[in-house]
Formats: C-alpha cells, structure tokens, sequence
C-alpha cells in the first residue's frame, strides 16, 4: 500500500479530492491519538468496575427505612410511583416519506412564494424531503435573476454543502473560468441546482426524492423568468429534456423545452467535475460555451 511518503503533491491533491467527493470530511484529527492504547484503557476500567461491584457487600439505601419497622403506603401514592415514565423525546429528525402527500406538501410550500426571497425561506423550513435530514445546509440559487440567464447543476456538492452557495470549490473555480471565457460571470447570472440537498456519498436521488425537489425548481424558474438555460452534467440535461441518453449525445444542441408554465431555450454541456475529470473534454465544453455565447449574441 502506498503511503503519503510515496506519493507527490499532484497525487495526493487528487488523492483528497476524490475522498472529498466520496464523502469523506475529516482525515486525521488536530492531536494524534492512540485508538488501541484507549480501547485497551477503556477495556481495564470496565473490568475493575465490574469487580468492584461484585466484592462490593450490598447496603440498604440511605433514605430506606429499617427492615424492623413497616412503613405503609397509601395507593394513591403506589399507582404514582408504579407509573411508567414517557418516553424521552428524540433529538433524530422524523423519516419522511417520499410518497404523493410529500410531493402536494412540497408543491404547496413552493406555490406559496411569492418571490424568491420567500421561496428560499419556504425551502429552508420545509422538512419532506430525506435528503435535507443528511445534508449540512440547504444551497439556494445565487446570481442575478434580471439576466434572464440561469446556469444549472445537479446537487450540491461537499463543497457546495459546506459554503451553502452553488458551484464552490474547485468546480466552481472552473465553471468561473468557462464563464469569464464568453464575457459572463456568476454575479451576472443565476446558479441553481435540480437538488437543493446533497445526497448522502453524492449518490443519485431517487426518482421519489426528485419529485419532492421538482415544485420549488418549477417556482423558482416561475419567479425568476430565465430565457435561456444552460444545463451542466447529465442529470439536469435528463431532467428538463426527458431524455435517458449521455450527456454526449444531448450537448451542444439547443432545445425549445417548456418548464414551469414558460417557453425555454436550453442547452446542455458538460459539467466542470467532468472536465476536471476528463481534461481532454474541455474542447467540446469550449464548443458548448462558444454556441451558447452566439445565442444570446444574436439577441
């Protein structure tokens, strides 16, 4: 097995990053720590505890009364003290159920919002999607709705999770890059996400679970009033296009699609943790980004 010792500073970046996409937030601690030699600690207290107890003679309780003498108890206070004691709260968030009561829940908080303010409050305290009981923090759209221009993901990432802002990290720094290259920026467009909610490990929501997240994208799209989207990574190309091929097979074609009650023209190129990936892609996300550019252009 490789150790750190073995290896330079480029692999072990990419040694980190993968642990960071996998889920793993914490690698070693600020002191070092002897898990054996506590374990083994752990183990000789338990036993001297137990020793403890069976050589310790049995005593009567200070505020018991004397064998000799008889107290007698009304039965009032008997049935109290025979009552069994409710059961202590639990600190564990609720399991919601990704059924059609979730998904009507989730359309009605949506539909309530009547700005995108109000829909990031909304989103913030609605608690019927499991996802949200996983995830560290709820990622809302950033940018500038006014550009009529909207930028979307798939879900969050551990970055994105940590910060609470759309597209941080190293993704983001690349997709900053992809944007300046055809004179835009973050701040002048809109960043979103399909998932408010990082999945646990970065998995792939369930079907379930995509529908309960579907009605605050609808309002959020409503709300803002894009006119032109341009889809990053297979999943959000799937989710507006209705289609189950690659991502190479739906990018670099725009498509009049509509969504939320609006007339759309959308996009799809490939997303900035691919290219991080798969370097080589970076020319047909260039080709991508060039057609995108020529379209609002020719506005």
């Amino acid at each position: 097995m490789n150790t750190a010792r073995d290896m330079d500073a480029p692999e072990l970046a990419a040694l980190l990053h993968f642990y960071a996409d996998s889920g793993v937030e914490w690698l070693v601690e600020d002191e070092p720590a002897d898990r054996f030699a506590e374990f083994a600690a752990q183990k000789a207290a338990r036993a001297e505890a137990k020793m403890s107890a069976v050589a310790r003679p049995q005593q009567p309780a200070q505020n018991e009364a004397p064998t000799s003498q008889t107290v007698s108890t009304p039965p009032a206070q008997k049935r109290t003290a025979q009552a069994p004691r409710p059961p202590a709260p639990s600190s564990s968030p609720a399991v919601a159920v990704p059924d059609g009561e979730a998904v009507s829940a989730a359309r009605f908080s949506a539909e309530s919002a009547r700005s995108l303010g109000e829909l990031k409050t909304a989103l913030e305290a609605f608690n019927g999607c499991n996802l949200k009981n996983g995830a560290r923090s709820t990622v809302f759209a950033s940018g500038d709705p006014a550009s009529r221009i909207m930028v979307i993901g798939p879900m969050p990432n551990a970055d994105d999770d940590r910060d609470s802002i759309p597209f941080s990290g190293r993704q983001g720094q690349l997709l900053d890059r992809m944007l300046g290259a055809i004179g835009l920026s973050r701040e002048v467009v809109m960043l979103t996400n399909v998932i408010p909610w990082r999945p646990p490990g970065n998995r792939q929501p369930s079907p379930a679970e995509q529908e309960i997240c579907r009605p605050f994208l609808e309002r959020q799209i409503a709300l803002a009033e894009p006119k032109y989207l341009l889809l990053l990574g297979n999943f959000p190309a799937r989710f507006f296009f209705g289609d189950g091929g690659t991502i190479h097979s739906m990018r670099g074609e725009w498509r009049d699609i509509r969504f939320a009650g609006l007339e759309l023209a959308a996009i799809a190129t490939l997303h900035p943790q691919e290219l991080l990936a798969a370097p080589a892609n970076k020319a047909l996300a260039w080709q991508d980004l060039l057609t995108f550019k020529s379209r609002l252009e020719a506005v």
